[in-house]
């Protein structure tokens, strides 16, 4: 364990808090006009999966513990959890859906992903920020609308609904964000 100053902390981090170890889901640092900046942290707790939210002065200590971050690479998903493996040594690990999370409906075979491991225990992933994904149902285009005019919801080949311009039709490729599944651009593929 090492104390860590609180605006440092980012999400897949761990802290001890209480005796009790916590992952960071979500790390703000808030700065006020006036007053103390602080930095708001959402966790939860690696034992029994409880999340809560906590507030910290930026300058604050915390103790965050050092976990194992690897590359691994996503195989499939069972009822046992999401299954992944160590490109180096081939060593598989079953990740729980509570850890894996709104995570789940962007995880694609193959795909590389930072496995946080503590104890020998998968506690946080971290996917690639952008993922390709076709798109299955949208609006019908209508004649006269521009490129630069509103978006129109969107429905993906995972299930995600998302917001595409109007120029995107059923079936064409598009490359979205994995935290909010926000459009980026039409896939170069």
């Amino acid at each position: 364990m090492v104390k860590v100053i609180a605006s440092s902390l980012r999400k897949g981090n761990v802290v001890d808090k209480d005796g009790k170890l916590y992952v960071i889901l979500f790390a703000e640092n808030i700065h006020p006009g006036k007053g103390t900046p602080v930095t708001q942290l959402d966790m939860r707790r690696i034992g029994d999966g409880v999340k809560v939210s906590e507030r910290y002065r930026t300058t604050e200590q915390v103790e965050r513990a050092y976990v194992e971050e690897r590359e691994h690479t996503f195989l499939y998903a069972d009822g046992e959890g999401f299954h992944f493996m160590n490109p180096e040594t081939y060593d598989q690990v079953a990740v729980s859906e509570a850890v894996v999370g709104d995570a789940a409906p962007y995880l694609q075979e193959g795909m590389p992903v930072q496995v946080s491991q503590f104890n020998g225990i998968a506690i946080a992933l971290v996917l690639p920020q952008r993922a390709t994904f076709e798109v299955v149902e949208t609006e019908p285009t209508t004649k006269g609308q521009t490129a630069s005019s509103s978006y129109k919801p969107a429905v993906l080949s995972n299930g995600v609904r998302t917001a595409v311009p109007p120029h995107i039709a059923p079936g064409t490729r598009v490359v979205v964000m994995t935290a909010d599944g926000s459009y980026v651009e039409r896939a170069k593929d």
